[in-house]
């Protein structure tokens, strides 16, 4: 269903503005036209992108990476490794110039000399300079023109404290600058002053979020207060100075914590009368007619009017996919016209409360801009409350059509190094290129009837929400390209999921100190033994004492799981499954619970808690569809006989789980056995026993009969012990240490009287895992993923970050923002919403790691070792540099914040450093040069590789975990084969003749 946008009392004159504007714009196009075939090689390339999409994206693709290349030789290669590729149809010039032998040769040379200079030329099309001398220059030319501009600093992204302070005191010395030269400009009328009130000649451009490298919605307050006390510097300096200020708008992530530090710091008194500010809306959120309906209320309260900048979004691709990842709404529209219609409402929002608002509106669309204007004109809007604006490079034709109908018209001015300025480079080239840019469609001839039509938003019926998701799950638009669909992770951009947080702390505090009893054939039973599971951020604080069974209740229960066996067999697997998926969502029910469980027994930070809680759910659900399609079986039938291929459940699984993920993984092991018709014990760590207990909980609530499922915490050497070497055991599915990880594969292998069946042993033990970064990686991309990946949960995941692998020629550049953005990190407990380093599991872990730390420093050079709170298990994260390869913190797992950066010459050697270890269970790969990345895809040896990306976080379904060599033994969790260890697989055969008869298939 298409529904029309009403046609408003504006849309006539819309249409006559709108021609006048575009008869404007296309002047001299025929002109133009016949000067094509001579085009300089920048607009060559723009013109092939806009007609080949296979090449656009490649181009794009090489594009990002050249900054990143530091010789001819280098461009060259890439070049031909990107355009070489055979998704692409290269045009014949492009074909001809990329025919070289070796990207030293002369031809190679040329070649990347023809490129780089176009790309360069094409850069400076939308940056307005590199320096800010450069930049004075331009906005002069643009005052000569009658435009007035802001200015925005590109940059490296923020991502440590030394980047945020530099950002503050770069924009001190670009307004000082620029406020500088303005004293020898003279005033243009049309752009310095309307309705008799003078207007800033200078304005800039900033990012809130880059005034603070930790900025998160979790931590609101946090970042509310590091934000606001640099913006205070800022605004007080421009107002000395006489200069304006906007704050743009970034990810939709940021958006509500965004305008929530910016009404509370525009109410204080200081700031209150100031009328020079402003803030940015995009029309292609679908919340944002609602958020400028909120400010405008908010600005009645306040009483003095700000200006409100309305684009229509920069990240479009980026919010899509990240809301596809996530399961998550999609915030942004999905249908250009959508966006072009919110556009438009929200401009005739702003224009008809101009009394409260001065409305700047950005667009490159003629229709949008003259929508504008009509409103504008029809209800006498003041001049000083209305302007025109444009992107740097973009639409300056109907930049200065508009600046000759007498309307003041403001050019986005970004300027930096053409190295950060790259992503910036990439999202205007894509919006010039993109089938629905009226840029493109204009440059096309279309007709003007199609160009200026009001938008035509189809109806958009895919918005269901997910069932799954509760409160601050925002479901998917997107479904994937798998079946299996997992629970979305929390969003904490939401205030209100935020509150249910912090409740469900108070409620989690209200019961520590409990007793847990083992659940042995459907009753809680007392033990001659308790342990005290203590908190890590705070060892003083007991979160619970747990019951530990000896060795004659372990008897007990392997008695009843035998006796419960025979009819769980027999349980048909639809309703085996089923159970599984109740678990499921009973877990998505106390979602917020679990999470701050998991905080305070085993110090995991809030997100992370999260996002193993989604990962316990999704185990329930992906394994009870697996179980149905296994349960179907293989028929392999020919005439006269059927042959069906089918499984039944091994026996009685004992389970040994971790404290690192106390949820997923003991979930993950337990619900697989179960729900393939085992009886199953389930003995966590004893660091970990309380989160097991409400897993526990979780399991006997959604419907296991008694005897199917037991919770026996005790002692590994002796009640763990015990069952792995019980006769009756039949899979032992383990997740721990290599050294216990062989010695239960070793006693497992031993026959023991009375055992009619070979025990078989599922272990995950470890790695030594590897991130490779090579000279064409995006260092910003780089560092964030290997700080990630090394100290999230301080180091304690089996998939963590111990080396990066870095090549000689950046290595120096890494270490520095390594160390810098390691050294912004927010040690704490991990209850406090700040959060990224929590403690150690206990004082044993903590010891054995500041052991390791020693001898890193007798081995190589300390880059950084961080301070750390004294009442918890706490060891700052260590970086160490010019590690050996073969030293004892390269080879040796340490299981905490520590980690060696080693050098290498080339990527060869790389990769060979990286495989030289016991382990291989996960690696990453920071680059951009495609043979590399199809190098590392062959002979990389992990179980899961990850590139550019972090190594951490596998999601169910999608990368199923689990590595080889002495990392661990059997298939990967959550992938489509895990079950059949649980499984003995049988083949039935039956000859059905009768007398020579059979029924045959098709036959009369």
């Amino acid at each position: 269903m298409v529904l029309q946008v009403q046609t408003s009392t504006y849309e006539a004159k819309t249409q006559e503005i709108a021609k006048q504007l575009l008869a404007a714009t296309q002047e001299n196009r025929s002109f133009l036209s016949s000067l094509r075939d001579q085009m300089r090689w920048d607009d060559k390339l723009l013109a092939w992108a806009m007609s080949n999409p296979g090449l656009r994206v490649q181009l794009f693709r090489f594009i990002d990476t050249l900054p990143a290349l530091h010789s001819k030789s280098e461009i060259a290669s890439h070049l031909q490794e990107y355009l070489g590729d055979e998704s692409v149809e290269l045009p014949a010039a492009l074909k001809g110039m990329l025919n070289f032998a070796n990207p030293d040769s002369m031809p190679g040379q040329v070649a990347a000399t023809t490129v780089g200079t176009a790309v360069e030329t094409l850069a400076h099309k939308y940056i307005s300079g590199e320096n800010i001398k450069q930049v004075i220059k331009t906005v002069e030319r643009l005052r000569k023109e009658k435009m007035a501009f802001t200015i925005d600093l590109l940059g490296e992204a923020v991502i440590t404290e030394a980047e945020a302070q530099s950002y503050l005191e770069r924009y001190l010395e670009l307004m000082q600058q620029l406020v500088e030269a303005s004293k020898n400009w003279a005033a243009i009328p049309a752009i310095d002053e309307a309705d008799g009130e003078v207007i800033p000649k200078v304005q800039v451009s900033v990012k809130l979020t880059a005034f603070y490298s930790q900025f998160d919605p979790l931590d609101a307050k946090g970042s509310e207060e590091r934000v606001s006390d640099r913006i205070r510097i800022l605004l007080r300096r421009a107002k000395e100075l006489g200069a304006a200020v906007h704050f743009d708008m970034e990810q939709y992530a940021y958006k509500d914590i965004t305008l929530s530090i910016l009404k509370k710091l525009l109410l204080e008194d200081e700031f209150r009368q100031r009328t020079d500010i402003g803030m940015t809306t995009q029309a292609y959120l679908r919340d944002s007619e609602q958020d400028v309906k909120d400010i405008i209320s908010w600005l009645k309260q306040r009483g003095y009017p700000l200006t409100i900048r309305l684009v229509k979004g920069a990240y479009w691709d980026q919010e899509t996919i990240k809301a596809a990842q996530k399961h998550w709404k999609q915030p942004v529209y999905n249908d250009k016209a959508a966006t072009d219609a919110n556009f438009e409402t929200i401009t005739q929002l702003l224009l008809e409360n101009h009394q409260y608002v001065y409305s700047a509106i950005g667009s490159h669309n003629v229709r949008s801009h003259s929508r504008a204007i009509a409103i504008a004109e029809s209800l006498n809007v003041p001049r000083r409350r209305f302007e025109l604006q444009v992107l740097y490079g973009m639409g300056d034709k109907v930049a200065k059509a508009l600046v000759d109908r007498g309307y003041r018209v403001r050019v986005y001015c970004p300027y930096g190094e053409l190295l950060p300025g790259m992503a910036y480079l990439i999202r205007r080239l894509l919006e010039n290129t993109a089938n629905s840019s009226f840029l493109r469609q204009n440059l096309e001839n279309r007709p003007i009837e199609e160009l200026l039509a009001p938008p035509i938003v189809k109806e958009e019926n895919s918005l269901t929400p997910n069932p799954s998701a509760g409160s601050g799950h925002r479901s998917s638009l997107l479904t994937p390209n798998y079946h299996f669909l997992g629970a979305a992770d929390t969003d904490y951009s939401e205030e209100e999921v935020r509150t249910k947080t912090a409740q469900a702390f108070q409620n989690v505090r209200q019961q520590l100190g409990k007793t847990y009893l083992p659940l042995i054939n459907g009753e809680y039973v007392n033990t001659p033994e308790f342990v005290d599971s203590l908190n890590p951020s705070n060892f003083s604080e007991v979160v619970g004492k747990v019951g530990l069974i000896s060795v004659e209740q372990a008897e007990q229960a392997m008695q009843a799981a035998k006796a419960a066996f025979p009819g769980w067999k027999k349980t048909p697997a639809k309703q085996r499954a089923d159970i599984l998926r109740k678990a499921g969502d009973l877990m998505e029910e106390r979602r917020a619970e679990l999470s701050a469980w998991m905080v305070l027994e085993v110090g995991k930070p809030v997100k992370e808690a999260d996002g193993e809680v989604s990962e316990a759910i999704d185990f329930c659900r992906y394994y009870a569809d697996e179980i149905e399609r296994l349960d179907e079986g293989v028929n392999y039938d020919i005439p006269g006989e059927t042959n069906r291929y089918i499984y039944q459940p091994r026996g009685i699984v004992v389970v040994i789980s971790p404290w690192n993920f106390p949820l997923a993984i003991a979930c993950g092991m337990t619900v697989a056995a179960l729900v393939s018709g085992n009886c199953t014990l389930l003995k966590p760590a004893e660091t970990s026993s309380v989160i097991t207990a409400k897993l526990t909980e979780i399991l006997i609530e959604a419907g296991f009969p008694k005897g199917v499922f037991q919770y026996v915490p005790g002692k590994g050497s002796q009640v763990g012990a015990y069952l792995v070497n019980h006769p009756d055991t039949h899979v032992i599915a383990f997740t721990g240490s290599q050294e216990v990880g062989c010695r239960i594969y070793a006693d497992a292998a031993t026959l023991k009287p009375g055992q009619k069946h070979m025990k078989r042993v599922i272990a995950e033990m470890g790695g030594k895992n590897a991130i490779i970064v090579d000279e064409s990686a995006d260092l910003d991309q780089a560092v964030v993923g290997v700080v990630q990946s090394a100290f999230g949960y301080s180091g304690q995941k089996c998939s963590a970050a111990s080396r990066v692998i870095v090549l000689q020629p950046i290595y120096d550049t890494f270490v520095q923002r390594l160390v810098e953005a390691t050294k912004s990190l927010n040690i704490g407990e991990a209850e406090l919403p700040s959060t990224q380093v929590g403690p150690v599991i206990d004082a044993n872990a903590r010891d054995r790691i500041r052991e390791y730390i020693e001898k890193g420093k007798a081995e190589a050079q300390l880059a950084l070792e961080l301070p750390s709170p004294e009442q918890g298990y706490f060891i700052g994260p260590v970086i160490f540099s010019e590690v050996s390869p073969n030293a004892v913190i390269s080879q040796q797992e340490i299981f905490g914040p520590v980690l060696a950066v080693i050098r290498v010459k080339d990527f060869q050697e790389a990769l060979a450093v990286a495989n030289g270890t016991n382990y291989a269970l996960t690696g990453g790969l920071y680059s951009r040069t495609p043979s590399h990345i199809q190098q590392a895809q062959t002979e990389f040896e992990v179980g899961n590789l990850y590139i550019n990306r972090n190594i951490t976080g596998a999601i169910v379904g999608r990368q199923p975990f689990g590595g080889f060599k002495l990392s661990g033994v059997g298939s990967k969790a959550g992938g489509p084969d895990y079950l059949l260890q649980f499984l003995e697989p049988r083949a039935v055969t039956e000859n059905i003749q009768r007398q020579g008869f059979a029924p045959i298939e098709g036959a009369d």
